[in-house]
Formats: structure tokens, C-alpha cells, sequence
């Protein structure tokens, strides 16, 4: 089985390397940590680490890492005399773990799933335990740390109908990596139905809640004032803002036609475009300029003072990190992936911050957190785009009935809240025997 694995994941890379490298390159700041990527940590890595009980906290990408970060505020207390390595696959997942955890945290990137690779990194961080958060599973990795007998846990675990099915589909291999899990923190009851019958055993699945509930904190300092930036590009104080966040291929170009039209109606209407990947911000800058759409690029504010009013109608944010601010400044927000793309974005972040939101109907990477918003008519789902444009209308000349989705949002959020404490109790449980790890009871 093994011998089989490599051989077709070998063929896989050699296949997709160029396209792998391209999007690296595409993505900007490659070459730091490019090593790490096939297991070659720093010597300064490898003795943060000597003779230290380490935790190994896995982040695929941005959102995770958002997630882990919190999950590290609230576990480091109870686990004092351990030493936190986090790694993550993107670039922008790396930057995000730079601004948002302390220089004590080592951050590394994963390695990819090659058996020397993976060999070769855990021998240089040798954890004690190792902790995926929302992640997939690479069988070289988990083969290898069944070898070391080093216990590990999924959390935040979600299992989408699609994935449901391709793991299904190789369950000869994928079983026993699910069965060799010691604990599991699903996030609805759906999810650790499916779970078991993956292969996970019932004992160590557990139904805590999604950490995104948790992750969405309106309270946080400020790092980006929205306010002065639109006055820079001279968008009136009150102006209604509608907001695309996270958005995919094929739907800002909906939107920009769609904010043609309601601008008709609303004429200090202004858009603010938030593509998934800001790499997209040239691609989707053509589309407006194709449309005679005026707009700036996020990173050309700073270059000049001021626009005049009335000049820019569309802000295209070409930056990373940075959505949860202009979600505080949105009248209306549309989240996106889920009218054309497929599986939808996380739409917890307005919702904790009382926004009226609006989603297609391609939501299945969250199924139960937006059957849960809807059930609370708490969001609006739309069916299509003609769907989303009489939503966005309705929501724009209606004050009450935006301040009543969003604090119908707001009471969703709060009561889902508390899955970080859960989850912290789950890796501890399974930490406690390592009598080093976690601090005495109080």
C-alpha cells in the first residue's frame, strides 16, 4: 500500500510541480523557507526545540492559521512547559502566523508528503504530540508518526459531502490513517456521523462546535482604518458600501454588472471588491477597466492623498488579511464562492460583526453553519444572480430590516460560541498523560 502511495504521489508532483511553482512564485515571497518545504529546517529551528516537550499545531492556510492562533492564546496557559511549533502550507498563511503569534512560536512550513521529507522533519522538530487543524491528511506524515508513536489529533473537523465521498472512494487507504487518530473535535453532529463511518473510532470523536464561532471577535484592535481610506478616495461619509468578500472567478464580474444597476437607484453606492486570492487582483482589475468601471487597487492608496469625489466607484482590494475591516464598514455583504464557484466562504465574520449578508446557494463547505444563519433568518439566500441583485436592493432601502439581520447574526454567533474551550479540554485530555505537558488543576 505504501510502496503503491508513493509511487502514484510521486508521479502526481512530478505532473503538477510546474503549475505547484508557478503558484508559488505567483503568490510572492517564495524563496523564504522554500527548504522547509522538503523538511530542511533552521539550525536555530531544531534548537528552539532540544530537549523541549513539543506540541506540532498544523495550519493549512489563512483561515487556519486565524483559528490557530486563537487555539494557542487559550491553550499556551494550560500547557506551560511546552514548546509550540506551527506550520502551514501558503505563503499567506506564513504571513498571517508572523502578525498574529509571538516570536516564541516557531512557524515552519509543512513538508510536502514525500517519505524522506516527512522522515526528515519530524526528526528535526520530534513531537510529542501533533495537532491538525482543519487539515487533510498525507499518509506519509501520519504512517510516520504511527511508527514514532506520537498520538495525533484533528480538531475544527469538518468533512464536506464531497470529501465524504473521495475518502469513501480510497478508504483502503484512508481508514486506518482515520482509525489512528486518538482524538477528534468534530464540529456538528454530521460531521462525526461521518467521521466514524470514515473509520475514526466513536470513542475519540467528540462534538465541540466550529472555532470559527469563536475565531470572529468584533473587539480586536484595529490594525486599518476603512473610514480614512474612503475618505481618500472621496466616498462621502454615510455612503452605502456593498461589500464582496472573498470572492471567486466569474463573481466580481457579476457584481461590477450588478452594481451598475443598483447604482442607477443609489447613486453613492460604492463597491468593495475582496478576492479569495489577492494574487487575482490584475485579472480582476480588467474585467472593471472592461466594463468602465473606475476603480483603485488597495495598494495604490498611500501613493496619492486624495481622489476626487465621486472619481472612484469601486475599491479592489489586492491584500491579504485585511476583510474583516472592511466587513465593519459594510451596509450589505455578499460572501463569496457561493453563487458561482462551489463550497461558499466563511460567512461567521459578518455575521459577528451584525452585518446583513447575503450567499448563493453553493454553501456546502458550511453547510451547518449557514443552514444555521438562515434558519435564524439571520442571512439571505439567494438562488442565483438575479436572486442576489433584488436581495441587495431590498437590503439598500431598508435600514430596519439590515440592522434586524444583523442582529439576528449576532445572536447566532453568540449562541454557537465556546467551541475554543472545548477544544482546548479535548487536547489536553489526551496531553495529561505527559504529566510535563499540562499545568496542575487550580
Amino acid at each position: 500500500m505504501r510502496t503503491l502511495y508513493n509511487l502514484v504521489f510521486t508521479a502526481g508532483f512530478l505532473l503538477s510541480a510546474p503549475y505547484y511553482f508557478w503558484k508559488l512564485r505567483r503568490r510572492g515571497n517564495w524563496r523564504g523557507g522554500f527548504r522547509e518545504r522538503f523538511g530542511h529546517y533552521s539550525s536555530a529551528i531544531k534548537h528552539a526545540v532540544t530537549n523541549r516537550h513539543v506540541l506540532w499545531m498544523h495550519a493549512v492556510s489563512v483561515g487556519e492559521v486565524n483559528l490557530c492562533a486563537q487555539l494557542i492564546r487559550a491553550l499556551e496557559p494550560r500547557v506551560p512547559n511546552v514548546k509550540i511549533v506551527v506550520s502551514t502550507t501558503t505563503t499567506t498563511g506564513m504571513g498571517e502566523l508572523h502578525k498574529r503569534l509571538p516570536r516564541h512560536v516557531e512557524k515552519i512550513y509543512y513538508p510536502i508528503d514525500f517519505r524522506r521529507c516527512v522522515t526528515r522533519a519530524l526528526a528535526a522538530v520530534h513531537p510529542d504530540a501533533v495537532v491538525l487543524v482543519e487539515a487533510e491528511l498525507w499518509p506519509n506524515f501520519l504512517w510516520k508518526c504511527r511508527e514514532r508513536r506520537t498520538p495525533v489529533l484533528l480538531v475544527n473537523a469538518r468533512i464536506s459531502k464531497r470529501s465524504y465521498r473521495a475518502y469513501r472512494l480510497f478508504g483502503f487507504l484512508f481508514r486506518p490513517l482515520f482509525r489512528q487518530l486518538k482524538g477528534v473535535g468534530a464540529q456538528n453532529q454530521a460531521d462525526a456521523d461521518r467521521l466514524r463511518a470514515l473509520g475514526c473510532r466513536a470513542e475519540a470523536i467528540h462534538v465541540v462546535g466550529s472555532l470559527k464561532f469563536d475565531a470572529a471577535k468584533p473587539d480586536e484592535r484595529r490594525l486599518l482604518n476603512v473610514p480614512a481610506m474612503l475618505a481618500q478616495l472621496g466616498v462621502s461619509p454615510g455612503a452605502p458600501l456593498l461589500v464582496g468578500g472573498s470572492t471567486h472567478a466569474g463573481e466580481e464580474e457579476l457584481l461590477a454588472d450588478i452594481f451598475g444597476r443598483l447604482r442607477a437607484r443609489f447613486p453613492e453606492l460604492f463597491l468593495i471588491l475582496v478576492p479569495r486570492h489577492f494574487e487575482r487582483g490584475k485579472e480582476v482589475g480588467r474585467q472593471l477597466e472592461a466594463r468602465g468601471l473606475p476603480f483603485v487597487y488597495r495598494r495604490e492608496i498611500g501613493e496619492r492623498t486624495h481622489w476626487p469625489a465621486g472619481s472612484v466607484q469601486c475599491l479592489l482590494v489586492n491584500t491579504t488579511g485585511e476583510l474583516k475591516y472592511f466587513y465593519e464598514q459594510a451596509t450589505v455583504v455578499f460572501v463569496g464562492k457561493s453563487l458561482v464557484g462551489q463550497g461558499g466562504q466563511n460567512p461567521i465574520e459578518p455575521g459577528a460583526l451584525g452585518k446583513a449578508m447575503v450567499f448563493g446557494p453553493h454553501m456546502h463547505n458550511f453547510t451547518a453553519i449557514a443552514d444555521s444563519f438562515v434558519r435564524a433568518r439571520a442571512a439571505v439566500q439567494v438562488p442565483d444572480a438575479a436572486g442576489l441583485e433584488h436581495a441587495l436592493a431590498e437590503l439598500l432601502a431598508d435600514p430596519a430590516q439590515r440592522e434586524e439581520l444583523g442582529r439576528r447574526a449576532q445572536q447566532v454567533v453568540k449562541e454557537n460560541a465556546g467551541a475554543v474551550n472545548r477544544t482546548v479540554e479535548l487536547i489536553v485530555q489526551h496531553l495529561a498523560r505527559e504529566e510535563a505537558f499540562v499545568a496542575p488543576a487550580t
